[in-house]
């Protein structure tokens, strides 16, 4: 395990959470390079000898140390911007090996994802499709595309997340498809390279995977039979994690279900990135005041919404963990709270704990859509990132400054 306690004390890999708290104050996320590394193998070695791409999808956790960490691996990516494949880029991932998916590209980050040499863009509409088509004529080139089709399928998780039904606003309707992949497939400025679903995240049941895969395996079998013959099946990302008390199934256990469900015919690519970013980090924050009313009693921390939205977005729970124990303290039950000007603004409810002014606790499993969702609300300068390396230590992003806060804002003349 890479976090545990020794002698009391919470340890990431071979350094105490106390340490890096001291050295890099609070609030501040950490990572542990074991961790990342041991989640993005378990994906890579359960595919065996059959053809795979496992793509890291950069929203979760877009740090350029991380980033450069899983290319090293010879990880693909799955990026929903330009500025996520320039990040990658600079982290020294192959063009090739990237996805670009996301229901609203616009026509210069198409341009941009041409011109290094995209392996592949997941289309979302037919008006995508006419415009990808335009810009690749414009550029000489021929677009790589796959089309990205809406199973309907309902995953079984929170509604924001949930992006396989018919009422979402991802994908291409089944019905429509084979239509669009005629087109597609006579255009001398795209080349058809596969099929790609993407239903949710944070799914605890292999269930809605496999039927998303079916239906689509449909589809794919129909187009064949229009001499339409596909290389590669995206089956997108989306495989859950325990917060509390969820039961996911394990990455091995997952990668048999899709790879049974899509064959071996085809590449199959995977796009997980909660699974392999999630558990490799954590959120450090320190208690300013402990504020007892008639109802409740709050540990207000220096942590907040801005930092870890999850709690406040989705009600997403994470464990909290003291740095240090003791029993100095008596334990009781504390809302755990942050600074920002919003009753909303919490990070923990209910949590039996052993607390005082200065306590150091560290919220687990905010390594994916933690950093990520950070904000400067409340005018607050987003916090450092710290990877660990064994015994070895890596500030990989800086604490914002002030200064940072208004960079390229202006007054007006006198």
């Amino acid at each position: 395990m890479a976090f545990a306690y020794h002698d009391d004390r919470l340890f990431v890999e071979d350094v105490p959470l106390a340490d890096i708290a001291a050295r890099f104050g609070t609030p501040c996320y950490v990572y542990s390079r074991a961790t990342l590394e041991r989640n993005w193998r378990a994906y890579d070695d359960a595919f065996g000898s059959r053809r795979h791409r496992v793509c890291y999808a950069v929203k979760a956790n877009g740090n350029l140390a991380l980033l450069n960490i899983l290319a090293r691996l010879g990880s693909g990516f799955d990026i929903v911007s330009r500025g996520e494949l320039a990040r990658c880029l600079a982290a020294g991932a192959d063009p090739q090996h990237i996805v670009f998916s996301g229901v609203g590209k616009g026509a210069a980050e198409i341009r941009y994802a041409l011109e290094v040499g995209i392996g592949c863009l997941n289309v979302e509409s037919g008006a995508e499709l006419a415009r990808i088509e335009s810009l690749a004529a414009d550029c000489g080139r021929r677009a790589p595309v796959s089309l990205r089709v809406n199973p309907d399928v309902d995953p079984q998780t929170h509604p924001y997340i949930s992006t396989g039904l018919h009422e979402n606003k991802f994908g291409i309707p089944m019905a429509a498809a084979a239509q669009l992949y005629e087109q597609a497939a006579r255009s001398p400025h795209l080349a058809v390279r596969g099929i790609a679903c993407h239903i949710g995240s944070q799914l605890t049941s292999l269930v809605p995977f496999v039927d998303a895969i079916g239906r689509v395996m449909e589809l794919v079998h129909a187009l064949a039979g229009r001499g339409i013959r596909l290389q590669r099946i995206d089956v997108g990302g989306g495989l859950g994690i325990t917060y509390r008390d969820e039961a996911p199934p394990a990455i091995a256990e997952y990668v048999r279900a899709v790879s049974d469900a899509v064959g071996r015919d085809y590449e199959l690519v995977t796009e997980p990135g909660r699974s392999i970013v999630a558990n490799a980090g954590l959120l450090l924050t320190t208690v300013e005041y402990l504020k007892a009313t008639p109802v409740k009693n709050f540990a207000i921390v220096d942590a907040a919404m801005t930092e870890l939205i999850r709690p406040a977005l989705y009600q997403a729970w994470h464990d909290v963990l003291p740095v240090e124990r003791t029993d100095s303290a008596e334990v009781r039950r504390y809302e755990l709270v942050g600074p920002v000007c919003e009753t909303g603004d919490f990070l923990a409810n209910g949590r039996d704990l052993a607390l005082a002014e200065g306590s150091r606790l560290a919220l687990m499993d905010a390594g994916a859509y933690g950093f990520a969702m950070a904000s400067n609300y409340n005018a607050r300068p987003r916090p450092p990132e710290v990877l660990v390396d064994g015994k070895f230590v890596h500030l990989v992003r800086a604490r914002e400054v002030l200064e940072d806060l208004w960079a390229g804002e202006c007054t007006l003349p006198a």
